[in-house]
């Protein structure tokens, strides 16, 4: 539980730091088609930086729930991976960096599952 806090926490304040870069240091350096692909990076790094802050909060009531740690590890992998290749991709414009990003979708879309799948035993 301390574990996802910590990684939503800190991927939340490096969402906030990377769209103020973004927003300031790189208006006059990236055209805008690659702030629009550096500013999808952020967007989906802050979503799921509270998405791991809900892992965290759902593992004090579910200690034991298998599912919600897998589901807090693809959204930290998901994010690393997503987020990072959009940055990656952004600064430096090579644009084989964009194939790895549906790799982090794809683990976005898992730990969402994950979620719901936990949710749906939880209400049953």
């Amino acid at each position: 539980m301390k574990l996802f806090l910590l990684l939503g926490s800190i991927s939340g304040f490096l969402s906030v730091a990377f769209g103020a870069f973004g927003a300031h240091a790189l208006k006059e350096k990236l055209d805008e088609y690659s702030l629009g692909i550096f500013h999808t990076g952020v967007t989906y790094q802050t979503t799921h930086a509270l998405a791991l802050v809900l892992v965290a909060l759902l593992l004090k009531w579910y200690p034991g729930a298998a599912g919600l740690s897998w589901a807090g590890w693809c959204f930290f992998v998901g994010t690393i991976v997503f987020s990072g290749s959009l940055y990656a991709l952004a600064l430096s414009g090579v644009k084989v960096l964009g194939a790895i990003t549906p790799i982090g979708g794809v683990l976005f879309l898992i730990g969402w599952a994950l979620l719901a799948i936990h949710a749906w035993k939880v209400v049953s």
